[in-house]
């Protein structure tokens, strides 16, 4: 099967007339699953939350922006939109070169064809010098629904995820 002429595509919940839906973008990540991450990393901000979903004492919501706030001398955690990435990746960037300690931001590992993934991550993941790396997630961790007290069966999602980490030092963990 030749490729030269495909043309990636977008998933539909990113350019729908409707937009995101706001419940499938606002699910908790798994408390567990972010524990094993957080005795690694011991994040200090969670820079894209609701009140109900937070995974850190400091937290950024929807009223005072996570795009728009300072996140220098922070060890950020980051589980954005997933209809809304590229603002996101963008703003770690800028923050990275601003002097934030860490940034982990975890994404669904399915959207490396799409221009931000092209732009911002391949042409400088894993390079040398360690200050940004990929770590592709190994089976699909699960999310919670908005009002759900817990992970339902069936519940993963259709992909996998990746965390991209930024980091100042060649250990990122204490």
């Amino acid at each position: 099967m030749a490729l030269w002429k495909f043309r990636a595509r977008n998933h539909p919940q990113q350019v729908a007339t409707r937009g995101a839906l706001h419940d499938v973008d606002d699910r908790e990540t798994d408390p567990v699953f972010f524990g094993m991450l957080h005795e690694r990393f011991y994040f200090t901000l969670d820079v894209a939350a609701s009140a109900h979903n937070a995974k850190c004492a400091r937290f950024f919501d929807a009223v005072v922006d996570g795009l728009k706030q300072p996140w220098a001398g922070e060890r950020v955690w980051c589980n954005p939109p997933y209809s809304l990435i590229e603002p996101w990746v963008v703003k770690a960037w800028d923050e990275h070169k601003r002097g934030a300690e860490l940034i982990v931001m975890l994404l669904p590992n399915n959207r490396c064809e799409q221009k931000w993934w092209q732009r911002y991550v391949e042409p400088v993941r894993d390079r040398d010098g360690g200050n940004f790396r990929v770590e592709f997630l190994p089976g699909r961790p699960r999310f919670i629904r908005v009002g759900s007290e817990g992970i339902g069966p069936n519940e993963r999602p259709p992909f996998g995820l990746v965390l991209l980490v930024w980091t100042y030092s060649e250990a990122v963990t204490r």
